[in-house]
């Protein structure tokens, strides 16, 4: 039990908050950025915070500064983040208030968090999954407490966002794998301006009786004695055996939603009054006046907290703003891998098909490097993937480090933050270009943004792999290509290799990049099995090859006369997309130059530009849908940068704009771009 001095301790901080709050009410011109606070809240996020280690992790979500200010952080540095100043330690004026995110040695870790709601619970997932398997590969990463504690990992979260699927992902992995981490849901009854009982059937700690395995506590969050106590055997156990607890704490909401969601748009008198009833405030300051603490020593210690936190508000308020000049930097984090090195051809060394060349990439990283891991559906030992792409790898590394999981697309892709941010270097794999999208969220709103929004702090180290693309009667559900949606979003890096050399030194300089990165493999082009595709087989690369991103490759070139004669013209392609310009090309005696892009983005827009202001005439060669493509918006790139150099209008070729690649090879062959519609689209622009 917490002895007076940390019940006084905690008082003060709760105090401390409910000024905070009163403070940023009084000041609404000044806190103009949308704001949550914790009142009602303090007492279970303190009682939580106070027994965390340095070498935990912890993910607060938005309404959680009196965690944070439990966990040693001061006023001052919380309303920095609330005022979007420059000194922000945080996100340097990025991100909302209570958005934190460190790597302080001396405080429990945090890694970047976003706004919505319940996100997190994949990411810190993965945060546990890292350290458990740290722990059995024996890594010196395993970092334990001053006392040889292990590490307990505390996802906190409000009772609203459990109805979120991806929640419901990252609880399962964690019964599954027995996962050292605790889900803390802090229920107020409030999701918004909706109530649990419209929006609900069950509360969480009912919802976790599901999941067995789940050990699973439910108290009164307002009792700061009582959920101290809680809290602690729930920690202690989670140290000791390693396995996932669910605590559920019901608590008031007593102040706004956020700032700009107020309390008297939507909440009654009456419903105002029954939350107040809880204040877990003055609960605690009865529990003090009975172990002693006098009105008087209330009374000063209320005008010291009131004066102190009015002096560093003032503080706060006159540091300066973020210099607009920051305002790109830490999209991501500079790779050493600038050059191609090492020997591409070596001499002796075989041809090899594309999925093999990605297979040899990654089980020569598993050797060197004991904390790489391969997970995603079906990849483990029984299948090896079902195109045979991790064939091998769980029978030579262990299930341990080669693995199938649920079909989860959300927590395959997200569960990487975590896994990075602990040290594991995770390559995943989505079964399907098409299946993405349960994951878009995580790739949005944590993978894309950690890097960013942590200041450089928490890029996202990761491969993610996609098959992609139609190879003959995938139907509408294997055949996607999804490049421009993955385009739109800033902050990863996306390859799309056509041969196995270049598969091999990709995957590799991916690996070493130290930023999240997708590698878009083309299934048609893995085993070189469609018709015209066997240059995809290419000499295996030495284990030390590495090919940059950003660094395009000219396969075919224009004769020298045809390019003075102004009777050439280039093609900027990528994936199937050079094997149909190749073979279309044989028709125009060396009058086309093919550029395969290999990386869309970052993209080799130098070699791009050269090219068409050499030749004066491009097209853009897809396998998308054409019509809002990734390629019409590098024709137009071209267009604004080229325009003086052009003698014909930039031309775009994709598929079929229809909405998924019909199942009939006859219907596919309709949709998609082929060698003898590019050909007909190359005369045309050759005679304009």
């Amino acid at each position: 039990m917490p002895n007076t001095e940390m019940l006084l301790k905690a008082y003060r901080l709760m105090y401390a908050v409910k000024i905070m709050a009163e403070t940023y009410e009084a000041n609404r011109l000044v806190c103009k950025y949308v704001h949550s606070t914790s009142r009602g809240h303090e007492a279970i996020q303190l009682a939580t915070a106070f027994q965390l280690l340095p070498c935990d992790y912890v993910s607060p979500y938005y309404r959680d500064e009196s965690m944070l200010l439990g966990l040693g952080y001061t006023p001052y540095e919380l309303m920095l983040q609330l005022l979007t100043k420059r000194d922000d330690i945080f996100t340097g004026g990025r991100s909302y208030y209570s958005h934190p995110n460190t790597k302080d040695p001396a405080r429990s870790r945090i890694i970047h968090q976003s706004s919505a709601t319940g996100m997190q619970a994949i990411p810190t997932t993965g945060v546990a999954q890292g350290i458990r398997y740290l722990e059995t590969i024996e890594s010196p990463l395993y970092d334990k407490g001053p006392s040889g504690e292990n590490p307990v990992v505390v996802c906190s979260l409000g009772d609203g966002s459990v109805t979120e699927g991806e929640v419901s992902e990252a609880f399962q992995f964690a019964v599954l794998k027995q996962l050292p981490i605790l889900y803390l849901v802090q229920d107020n009854g409030w999701g918004i301006s909706a109530s649990a009982a419209e929006t609900r059937t069950m509360n969480a700690f009912e919802y976790a009786e599901g999941f067995k395995g789940m050990n699973r506590i439910s108290i009164d969050g307002t009792d700061f004695e009582a959920a101290y106590e809680a809290v602690g055997k729930v920690i202690r156990d989670i140290r000791q055996h390693k396995r996932p607890w669910l605590l559920h704490a019901k608590l008031p909401l007593l102040n706004h939603h956020t700032s700009g969601v107020r309390k008297e748009f939507y909440r009654s008198e009456e419903d105002l009054a029954t939350h107040f009833q809880e204040d877990p405030l003055p609960k605690l300051k009865n529990k003090l006046s009975e172990n002693g603490i006098t009105e008087q020593v209330f009374t000063e210690l209320h005008l010291e907290i009131a004066n102190d936190i009015r002096q560093q508000f003032q503080r706060a308020v006159e540091v300066a703003e973020p210099d607009p000049a920051t305002a790109g930097d830490d999209v991501f984090i500079p790779t050493a891998v600038r050059e191609e090195t090492g020997e591409r051809e070596p001499a002796g060394n075989e041809k090899v098909m594309m999925v093999d060349a990605a297979l040899f990439a990654i089980r020569e990283l598993m050797e060197k490097h004991q904390e790489c891991i391969f997970f995603g559906q079906d990849v483990g030992r029984r299948l090896g993937g079902v195109f045979r792409e991790a064939a091998t790898l769980a029978e030579q590394f262990g299930d341990y480090r080669v693995f199938n999981t649920a079909i989860q697309e959300a927590y395959i892709i997200g569960s990487t933050v975590g896994l990075s941010a602990t040290g594991v270097k995770p390559i995943v794999e989505v079964q399907f270009a098409d299946y993405i999208y349960p994951g878009f969220n995580q790739l949005v709103t944590e993978i894309a943004k950690s890097c960013y929004l942590s200041c450089g702090k928490y890029p996202v180290s990761c491969i993610i792999r996609v098959p992609i693309g139609a190879y003959g009667g995938g139907g509408p559900y294997h055949s996607g290509s999804v490049e421009t949606t993955l385009l739109s979003v800033k902050g990863i890096k996306i390859a799309y290799p056509s041969n196995a050399a270049d598969m091999k030194g990709l995957m590799k300089a991916a690996y070493y990049d130290g930023n999240p990165v997708i590698m878009l493999e083309h299934k048609g082009l893995y085993w070189s099995k469609v018709p015209g595709t066997d240059d995809a087989k290419r000499i295996e690369p030495a284990a030390d090859y590495m090919l940059p991103f950003g660094k395009g490759n000219i396969v075919l070139a224009a004769a020298a006369d045809t390019i003075l004669k102004g009777e050439s013209c280039c093609i900027v392609t990528y994936g199937m997309g050079v094997y149909w310009a190749k073979q279309a090309a044989r028709q125009f005696e060396q009058r086309v130059e093919i550029i395969d892009l290999r990386t869309l983005f970052p993209m080799d827009e130098e070699l791009v530009f050269a090219s068409v202001k050499k030749h004066g005439r491009c097209i853009v060669l897809t396998e998308e849908q054409q019509h809002n493509s990734f390629a019409e918006a590098l024709a137009g790139r071209i267009s604004s940068a080229c325009f003086q150099w052009l003698d014909a209008p930039v031309a775009v070729m994709g598929a079929m704009n229809v909405p998924a690649i019909p199942l009939n090879m006859g219907l596919e062959a309709a949709v998609l771009p082929n060698a003898e519609k590019l050909a007909g689209r190359i005369k045309k622009l050759l005679d304009y």
